[in-house]
């Protein structure tokens, strides 16, 4: 009976430091535009890695997420009608791989080389073993949430584009983005609720290029998408930063910037932030942002002693962090 007993008490201990590990907090870490092409592709060549002045701070989260804006292919040709079109070597993949876990494919430069070259990236990442959203081979692919599953926890994001072209766009039989219309997000941020999501995170492409501020547009649909149940909303396209808020104690955070690009005189264009995110069932406990200064080649390089936004799950007021 003592043995019994015993035994009982090994086996909850066991249950109970299973609910912990579970319950540990999950860092997930998002960043903004990721352009592998022209300067920070001339450097990959060269044997450079424009991710390793941030490879010790992408280390040290949980899950990595940015958008890639450029496809990574061989095939395809730039489209007539477009001012710039990016394409990046596939030898770029390199250096994602294990950088990132997941790269959102809904912006408008993922289409650049036709429809060829959306494909021929996918298949890069996916042989890369870096997971992809925002878009796919078909509609239903596109629209399909990227999962993550860690910590005990069950996390849903999605990814939308609104700047033109919506060429870009998937089919029902094509391959392409996911296109933002109100109700289509809605209705996956629901259907990820369905589908058992503790936290969805919608990731926007949004936003006019160069505003320092969102649009009234950004911050209608920011509300709408926590009043369905997202747990907060980040976004990116405009290659500056827009600032941040919170809403119903839950944060957005309207623009990352540029993370790695070049090309830009623009001060604003050539300083983004890296978001991390300490998370757990009950939604946000902790975020802030890291600010990202890129050189003339496009690499970012963290910038010690800056102030920018940070904040505590629920609270209705912003803070400022100092970066380490």
């Amino acid at each position: 009976m003592r043995q019994s007993r015993k035994s009982v008490l090994w086996a909850l201990g066991a249950l109970l430091l299973g609910l912990n590990v579970q319950a540990e907090p999950l860092t997930l870490v998002f960043a903004g535009d990721i352009m592998l092409d022209d300067g920070p592709g001339r450097l990959i060549a060269s044997g450079g890695d424009p991710l390793e002045p941030f490879a010790a701070i992408l280390k040290a989260a949980d899950y990595r997420i940015g958008n890639l804006e450029c496809p990574i292919a061989e095939s395809g040709q730039p489209l007539d009608n477009k001012i710039f079109s990016f394409r990046a070597r596939p030898e770029s993949v390199a250096v994602l791989t294990g950088r990132f876990d997941a790269m959102a494919l809904a912006n408008n430069h993922s289409g650049d080389y036709g429809q060829q070259a959306f494909t021929e990236t996918i298949a890069h990442l996916d042989r890369a073993g870096i997971a992809h959203f925002g878009g796919g081979r078909n509609l239903a692919e596109a629209h399909q949430p990227l999962w993550i599953a860690k910590n005990g926890l069950k996390i849903a994001v999605l990814g939308y584009n609104e700047f033109k072209p919506r060429a870009f766009e998937a089919g029902a039989d094509w391959p392409g983005i996911a296109w933002s219309e109100d109700d289509q997000v809605i209705a996956d941020i629901r259907a990820a609720q369905a589908a058992g999501a503790d936290l969805i995170i919608p990731f926007m492409h949004w936003g006019w290029e160069k505003e320092s501020l969102p649009g009234e547009r950004q911050k209608k649909l920011a509300r709408k998408m926590i009043d369905a149940g997202a747990a907060l909303v980040v976004g990116g396209h405009p290659h500056v930063t827009q600032g941040a808020e919170t809403y119903q104690g839950k944060p957005i955070i309207y623009s990352l910037g540029n993370f790695v690009f070049d090309g830009f005189d623009d001060p604003a264009a050539r300083r983004g932030w890296l978001l991390r995110l300490r998370l757990d069932k009950s939604g946000v406990l902790f975020w802030d942002t890291l600010a990202a200064q890129m050189d003339d080649a496009g690499t970012p390089y963290p910038v010690a002693g800056a102030f920018t936004p940070c904040g505590r799950g629920g609270e209705s007021a912003l803070s400022e962090c100092l970066n380490p």
